[in-house]
């Protein structure tokens, strides 16, 4: 019963908060985060009282079902990015964006919090900041897509953003997996080098893989059933399963075998939108159906951040020093390599600004480092939750504002007010009657 009201309490609250904050022309990510603080641990479940927030942070946890489940969806979407039609115009470019934008993100922390650690050496280690460095390549592919889809963005910018943060992830691993050997190197006076090179190419493999496979067995499925209805309930449970499977993790002599469900989830949607005929009309049923999912997923998001990072002054000049080079980072290697690449100049200009929410990807390799890294891994988590705090509330915004001023998001027009007016108007006439 407490689980059920919790989520029924949560997704209120977001719905609710979306109203309030519609005047302000905000996107609903930020309302439902917003809406995910207020009824969390720190705010509304301090008060105790059953059923107005969770009172605690174990509460929020018996949740995390859902940001699988949300994670798990968001990364099937972004996998229809990839359809080979569209590879063969943006593929280069999409390639090229994201591997150099995340490889300078994590130079330029690492060199800001190299200078941060020669001014205060007892609060931040040199294993501390290149973990922090390797943190820094993660984009949050949720806000983005939500972003995207709320406004209904179109255009050269959108077409290559989506096919950027699914990317991103596995350069991610590979990035974090290289930084974090080397941190836990320094650390234990060991090289591992099964850690560092080889763990992280068998994962993006074995993810890949799976996700693959999957999506060939989807479609083989979906030719069983007739009705749309069917087949949308066939792809529901291959993305839920898919989700159960990419938990498995299990060793192989010294090589760690696990998989990344954000990979193989994408990998999924990319091998059905290109291999199923009726992927299309079934990917956007999709979309209608887990509108909720999303919602929950989000003030949940809201609910696990921390606001007690704030209490401690190194942790929010380290984290400040974090989100501003990281950002320029971010900015500066989308920019230098779009222009390589070819793009068009409102895309050099705001592409960068849409790469800046950071959250579920962030989060995990924090928490692989507090498990890892008993003494360094409580400073490591704590900058990360509170750049994830900051970035979590301003990248939505951000990124709306970006693709605006890239002319991707258009302004509502006079017809489509006037529809919308006339609707409001018969359905309180109606309810009058």
């Amino acid at each position: 019963m407490s689980t059920l009201l919790s989520v029924s309490i949560a997704l209120l609250a977001g719905l609710l908060m979306t109203r309030l904050f519609k005047p302000l022309k905000l996107p609903s990510v930020t309302a439902y985060l917003i809406a995910g603080v207020l009824i969390g641990p720190y705010c509304l479940g301090k008060l105790g009282i059953g059923g107005l927030g969770f009172e605690s942070m174990e509460a929020v946890e018996a949740l995390g079902i859902i940001a699988d489940v949300a994670l798990g969806f968001i990364a099937f979407s972004i996998g229809s990015e990839f359809r080979l039609s569209e590879l063969k115009k943006t593929g280069k470019q999409a390639t090229v964006i994201g591997i150099v934008q995340a490889l300078v993100a994590t130079l330029f922390v690492d060199v800001a919090l190299f200078a941060v650690h020669l001014i205060m050496p007892d609060k931040l280690s040199v294993p501390q900041l290149i973990t922090l460095g390797a943190i820094a390549t993660a984009t949050a592919p949720a806000a983005t897509l939500m972003v995207v889809r709320q406004f209904k963005a179109k255009g050269p910018l959108t077409k290559l953003l989506l096919p950027i943060v699914a990317l991103d992830d596995a350069v991610g691993l590979i990035v974090f997996a290289v930084s974090f050997g080397i941190a836990k190197t320094l650390v234990s006076g060991q090289v591992d080098i099964v850690s560092i090179i080889v763990n992280p190419i068998v994962e993006i493999i074995c993810s890949l893989g799976l996700g693959a496979l999957m999506g060939w067995i989807l479609t083989q499925f979906e030719k069983l059933f007739n009705s749309n209805t069917n087949r949308l309930n066939m792809t529901i449970a291959f993305v839920l399963a898919t989700v159960a499977l990419s938990m498995i993790k299990f060793e192989a002599g010294l090589v760690h075998i696990g998989f990344s469900s954000l990979l193989v989830c994408m990998m999924l949607g990319t091998i059905f939108c290109n291999i199923c005929p009726l992927s299309d009309d079934l990917m956007g049923a999709a979309d209608k159906w887990t509108s909720p999912v999303f919602a929950l997923f989000f003030v949940i998001s809201g609910a696990e951040l921390e606001l007690s990072v704030f209490a401690d002054w190194a942790i929010v000049v380290i984290g400040v020093v974090y989100i501003l080079f990281r950002s320029l980072g971010k900015y500066t290697g989308t920019f230098i390599s779009s222009k390589a690449v070819g793009c068009e100049p409102q895309i050099c200009k705001y592409l960068g600004i849409t790469l800046l929410p950071q959250a579920g990807v962030a989060l995990g390799m924090c928490a692989i480092a507090a498990t890892a890294l008993p003494g360094d891994g409580p400073m490591i988590r704590n900058i990360t939750l509170f750049a994830v705090l900051i970035y979590e509330l301003i990248g939505p915004l951000l990124t709306k504002l970006a693709l605006q001023a890239a002319g991707e998001i258009k302004p509502m027009s006079d017809d489509v007010k006037m529809r919308r007016q006339t609707k409001l108007e018969e359905v309180r006439n109606k309810s009058e009657n």
